[in-house]
């Protein structure tokens, strides 16, 4: 098991992380947004499925043998980038059904919101260069099973991920409520959405050539 001084400061930088704008923030709040609360947890609960797989793979080892393997990063960037492009697309399309409009969207079932939190958070690939360099710091061979304290400190970063998401998920739904009044703020929140995701996607390609 991690030491206590270990595992606050990893809970500590898990917080802060998970605070900053990224696109699991971005895809909840927009979901909850235009379905409401309910379809902002099971977002939720596909993109806790990815973290599980990439903290289960860095603590394997496996994520190490994927990045060691030539292209492989950037080919699992270019697919989030890609499919952040979608999404960018399919919010600002001219008489297209954009995943983040308040007004006149079809419910996607459970299923789907599912598997689409989960395909947010794969097509991720900061997420395993995270586990990969970040939970090494706080393992001390010397504290007993390195496995187990990998375990430990990856389910830690989820839980906090998971209370610090479910809260922003249920405070964004009651926000569906004053855009249905106003469709020129829903429009502008389209808009807005489309941007970012693209913007999002620029960067996940440019990060990576840095």
């Amino acid at each position: 098991m991690p030491d206590s001084a270990n595992l606050l400061a990893f809970a500590l930088i898990s917080l802060g992380m998970v605070l900053t704008p990224g696109p699991n923030m971005l895809y909840l709040i927009s979901r909850s947004i235009c379905q409401g609360r309910v379809a902002g947890l099971i977002s939720l609960g596909g993109v806790v499925l990815g973290f599980v797989f990439y903290m289960l793979c860095a603590a394997l080892g496996i994520t190490a043998l994927i990045f060691a393997v030539p292209y492989a990063y950037d080919i699992i960037r270019f697919a989030g980038a890609i499919y952040l492009l979608w999404l960018a697309w399919q919010a600002i399309r001219p008489g297209g059904r954009s995943p983040f409009h308040v007004r006149d969207l079809p419910k996607d079932s459970p299923r789907k919101l599912f598997v689409m939190g989960f395909l947010t958070n794969l097509l991720n690939p900061k997420i395993a260069a995270l586990y990969l360099s970040l939970l090494p710091q706080f393992i001390e061979p010397d504290n007993g099973n390195v496995l187990a304290q990998s375990l430990v400190l990856g389910f830690t970063q989820i839980v906090i991920s998971v209370c610090v998401n479910a809260m922003i998920a249920l405070s964004a739904g009651s926000i569906a409520v004053v855009l249905a009044r106003h469709p020129t703020w829903a429009q502008v929140q389209r808009w807005l959405m489309g941007t970012v995701l693209a913007a999002l996607a620029v960067k996940m390609v440019t990060d990576g050539r840095r």
